[in-house]
C-alpha cells in the first residue's frame, strides 16, 4: 500500500514544479475536501483548494520541500491513509541573492482516500514548527 506514499510525494512535486494539474489530479473531486494552510482558516472544496495553491505558487520564485518524520497509518481496511510528516520548506524570490532565500518547518497531516483505483487528497492539514530559544541558547 505505499501507493498512497507515491501520491503523497507527488503532491509536493507539483507544488514544486509549478504544475496545477498535477496538484487538481491528485485531489479528490468533492465539496467537502479540506486544506489548512499553515496560520489560515481551512479552505474547502476542491476548486477553491487548487486556487489557493495555485496562488501560492504564482507568489512564489522557488519553493522545495524535504520531508522528514513520514509516517502512515493505514484505516478503514487499506481505504484510508493518513500521512503525517515535517516539511522542511527552502523558498525564495528574486533569485539573484542568497539573502533572498527562507527557511521554514512545517508538520502537517493529510487524509488520502483510495477509489477508482487510485488514491486521491481529501484533506490537509499543515501547521507552523515554532522553535524557542532559551536565554542560555542565546548567549
Amino acid at each position: 500500500m505505499s501507493d498512497a506514499l507515491a501520491v503523497h510525494r507527488s503532491f509536493y512535486e507539483a507544488i514544486e514544479a509549478g504544475d496545477v494539474d498535477l496538484l487538481r489530479a491528485l485531489w479528490i473531486d468533492r465539496p467537502d475536501t479540506t486544506c489548512a494552510h499553515p496560520g489560515t482558516a481551512p479552505v474547502v472544496g476542491t476548486a477553491t483548494i487548487v486556487r489557493s495553491w495555485t496562488m501560492l505558487m504564482a507568489a512564489t520564485d522557488y519553493l522545495q520541500f524535504f520531508l522528514t518524520d513520514v509516517q502512515v497509518a493505514y484505516l478503514a481496511d487499506g481505504a484510508v491513509a493518513v500521512v503525517s510528516c515535517t516539511e522542511n520548506i527552502l523558498s525564495g524570490q528574486g533569485l539573484e541573492s542568497a539573502e533572498n532565500f527562507a527557511g521554514g518547518r512545517v508538520t502537517s497531516t493529510s487524509i488520502l482516500v483510495h477509489g477508482g483505483g487510485t488514491w486521491r487528497f481529501h484533506s490537509r492539514h499543515a501547521s507552523p514548527v515554532i522553535e524557542f530559544v532559551s536565554d542560555d541558547e542565546e548567549q
